[in-house]
């Protein structure tokens, strides 16, 4: 087949079917209408030829471009590639492609990039940067029923579809872990409480406090204007600062605990044995720290497919009312963690 595209006729001829046939075998979401056996031999004669779908004829007939847009606050943040090779593993299923964009949380550069995704006239947006309160450029595409999905985050009013983890269970597993070695002395260094991540991770480390029968004290509380580890740092070494009897922090990501790791360093305390440190995400390269960080490890390829499934349903209308998913969050324990110092 030199010298032409090859066709969707040129497969059904070389599988001795209808192309309305070959089309229905070579479309997943269709696939199941065709018996198993010719499918078979569609599948083969379309590896045989070397056939891609036009998805520009099929974009055409079916007003669609088969493309879906993500928004991501921090292309840098470690977080994130795993879900979106969740995402696009997902989407390339349905034949799907994903196009990401960065905003660097930053409300004016999300506006100008999601003016040009729909430009693009994305089929569906899959959302990184959520807010708690969403901004009016959200609300109006909402509004406008363009199918959306948040990773990582929720919205409070519950409007939009969400994959995550199981934030609430992990931090509780953290504050457990630390008890269970004897800690009472446990700070809390937070993540900003206008995303979801920030507030439900706090919200459940003075729950589990008092579960486990430790008064939560605000003086052990800090938070970070952004999941990062130089905020981080900074919001650790205020709390250190006020409150240098801690023995125990629990942060609320990796980055975060990176930071906290920086402010012991510099005091010439050793993380795990003057102070315990656990973290959140169990981000690549964390088992690689100096010692290797305790964390709460969440499944980040599993949310990307499930939020890739959710945003195909909405588009295909097989889904019309926002879906809620948690993951399950399990503890990582490495050498970041250990009996408190005045225990030893």
């Amino acid at each position: 087949m030199l010298g032409r595209r090859v066709t969707l006729r040129d497969v059904a001829e070389q599988a001795g079917v209808h192309p309305s046939t070959a089309s229905r075998a070579i479309n997943e979401r269709t696939r199941s209408l065709v018996d198993d056996q010719t499918v078979d031999r569609v599948l083969q004669a379309a590896d045989r030829l070397g056939y891609r779908p036009d998805t520009l004829a099929r974009g055409l007939k079916t007003n669609r471009t088969f493309t879906v847009g993500m928004l991501l606050p921090d292309l840098t943040n470690p977080l994130f590639p795993p879900i979106v090779r969740g995402i696009e593993d997902g989407l390339e299923r349905a034949e799907y492609t994903v196009i990401l964009a960065n905003t660097d949380n930053d409300s004016d550069k999300e506006r100008t990039v999601l003016r040009a995704l729909l430009g693009r006239r994305i089929d569906g947006l899959i959302l990184a940067t959520a807010q708690r309160e969403p901004p009016p450029a959200i609300r109006e595409l909402i509004a406008a029923r363009l199918p959306m999905v948040l990773v990582n985050r929720t919205m409070d009013d519950q409007s939009v579809s969400s994959v995550s983890g199981d934030d609430r269970h992990g931090i509780r597993l953290a504050v457990e872990h630390l008890v269970g070695l004897g800690h009472t002395r446990i700070a809390h260094v937070g993540g900003p409480q206008r995303t979801s991540t920030g507030l439900t991770r706090h919200d459940s480390f003075v729950e589990s406090m008092s579960r486990c029968g430790l008064d939560v004290d605000a003086d052990l509380i800090e938070f970070a204007h952004w999941f990062r580890e130089a905020p981080g740092a900074e919001a650790f070494h205020r709390l250190l600062t006020r409150r240098p009897d801690v023995t125990a922090v629990v942060a609320a990501n990796d980055l975060i605990a990176l930071g906290c790791y920086d402010v012991l360093v510099e005091r010439d305390l050793t993380v795990g044995t003057d102070v315990s440190v656990v973290g959140y995400n169990d981000m690549l390269f964390a088992d690689k720290l100096c010692p290797p960080l305790t964390t709460v490890r969440v499944p980040h390829y599993q949310i990307g497919l499930r939020a890739a499934q959710l945003v195909l349903d909405e588009i295909g209308e097989r889904s019309t009312e926002a879906v809620q998913l948690r993951l399950p969050a399990s503890l990582v324990e490495r050498a970041s963690t250990g009996l408190p110092r005045d225990a030893r």
